[in-house]
């Protein structure tokens, strides 16, 4: 069993989102293990980009603060060698292709495996790309986490079939941020994606209250949550850790 199967064992899976180094690694480090002991299933890290697409203006915020403060994907790699001495929930790291490609997908993945990454999400990577990256994830053991949007529906079978690790529902069309209501009928992504696998899938993009994480969580295996964290990053700076916490706290009860 990979180790993100096993975050899904224990009922709904809550997975938080950080930028790792916004506002600095140490402060993200305080964070993830708040994070971890506060109910997080799964923690999503992401590797700061130049040029984030699928990301709304407080995620971006998060990306150039980060990069302005020396955040690097070698310094990213040995924060998580010493997140590994005492966090042992399963880590996936959430970047752009452009990152993986550039520092070399063996080199890149490899490392993942050897840090004690258990996945990676890449939200630019289209199904018919996959191929780039797919066969080294799966020699590394690192599963690549497939994305269905609404926009899927033709194909969201086929992305399913072929899927490790969790399917990464996209609930809204655009970029990351918090909306006020979720409109997409999620229902029926999963029924057709249940139909077609048995890895479970969580729902990202746009949650940010406790209501609509609950919401969510009736027809999916988990709830992803960014935005509002890194919002409340951003708020707090580096004292940042405990808030945090008590936000993963409210939203893994809102979905127990």
């Amino acid at each position: 069993m990979s180790n993100i199967a096993k975050a899904f064992e224990g009922g709904k899976a809550f997975i938080p989102f950080v930028t790792c180094g916004d506002p600095d690694l140490e402060t993200t480090a305080k964070i993830v293990r708040e994070m971890a002991a506060n109910g997080a299933d799964l923690i999503e890290l992401g590797i700061p980009f130049s040029d984030p697409t699928a990301e709304g203006p407080v995620i971006q915020g998060a990306n150039i603060r980060a990069l302005s403060g020396g955040v690097t994907t070698d310094k990213i790699f040995d924060f998580v060698r010493e997140l590994r001495k005492d966090v042992s929930v399963p880590l996936v790291f959430m970047t752009y292709a452009n990152v993986v490609f550039s520092y070399g997908a063996e080199r890149f993945i490899g490392t993942c495996r050897q840090i004690g990454i258990d996945g990676l999400i890449l939200p630019d990577l289209p199904y018919e790309e996959k191929d780039e990256f797919l066969p080294v994830c799966r020699q590394y053991d690192v599963d690549l986490i497939s994305l269905i949007a609404p926009t899927s529906a033709d194909r969201a079978a086929m992305i399913a079939k072929d899927a490790d690790g969790f399917i990464y529902i996209v609930s809204s069309l655009g970029v990351t941020g918090e909306r006020a209501q979720i409109t997409t009928d999620i229902s029926k992504l999963v029924s057709v994606i249940r139909e077609n696998t048995s890895i479970p899938c969580a729902v990202g993009f746009g949650i940010s209250t406790p209501e609509q994480a609950k919401s969510m969580s009736q027809y999916a295996d988990g709830v992803i949550v960014g935005s509002a964290i890194v919002r409340k990053i951003a708020q707090y700076g580096k004292d940042s850790a405990a808030p945090v916490g008590e936000f993963v706290n409210k939203m893994k009860n809102a979905i127990r």
